[in-house]
């Protein structure tokens, strides 16, 4: 049986991602974000240069479906075959597929073309929420959780949160840089996959913990 208190901290980060993304795209399907998505957009792209395009286009491509596909290969490979962990295994995949499909249906759904503002590369395919900031949200966020488990070290712990923020923030900074997608794009991908994350976390603690109780 699952008790509510085993995963009732991660239900109410979940419930407060969930929130967050309703706001969010509820000012974007009443378009109330224009202000806001502008001057964000404006302010990003005014620092434009070379050095910068190419770092954009750097996290871009980590936050790409193929690298994100390698990354998920490897990670794969290390929790079945090298530390044996199966159930972590599932948690994995469970977060990464889900987080995939939530972000294929809200893009049918919202239909919000992308910004056409100045662009530096070229994407397909409809804006809200942001795909790769989904995925870097959910792909380094369930990394990060299940790697922090198995570390004691304070100094590892911290390089480990650093890395994710900087990756996922850097690659949701990385779209909206080079003209793809605008800032509410960004910031609902990150709410979306949030919620999503947590939720299966908090699953996934309850069950761990409603079978050591057996």
């Amino acid at each position: 049986m699952l008790h509510y208190r085993q995963w009732s901290r991660g239900f109410r980060s979940s419930l407060w991602f969930a929130l967050m993304f309703i706001v969010i795209a509820l000012l974007v399907a009443m378009n109330k974000t224009a202000y806001f998505d502008n001057s964000i957009i404006h302010a990003v792209q005014s620092a434009e240069s070379p050095g910068l395009t190419s770092l954009a286009k750097s996290l871009s491509l980590v936050g790409s479906s193929k690298l994100a596909v390698i990354i998920s290969l490897v990670t794969i490979a290390l929790l079945f075959f090298l530390l044996k962990h199966r159930m972590e295994l599932v948690l994995f995949l469970w977060v990464g597929i889900g987080s995939q499909l939530i972000n294929i249906l809200l893009k049918q759904w919202f239909h919000r073309e992308r910004p056409d503002i100045h662009r530096l590369i070229q994407q397909a395919g409809y804006s809200f929420p942001s795909g790769h900031s989904m995925a870097a949200f959910s792909l380094y966020g369930a990394v990060a959780y299940l790697l922090w488990r198995h570390m004691r070290k304070k100094r590892e712990r911290l390089i480990l949160i650093l890395f994710t923020v900087f990756m996922t923030i850097g690659i949701g900074w990385s779209r909206i840089y080079l003209g793809v997608h605008y800032p509410s794009d960004v910031i609902g991908g990150y709410a979306a996959s949030g919620a999503w994350l947590m939720l299966s976390i908090a699953c996934f603690e309850a069950y761990r913990n409603s079978r050591r109780g057996m």
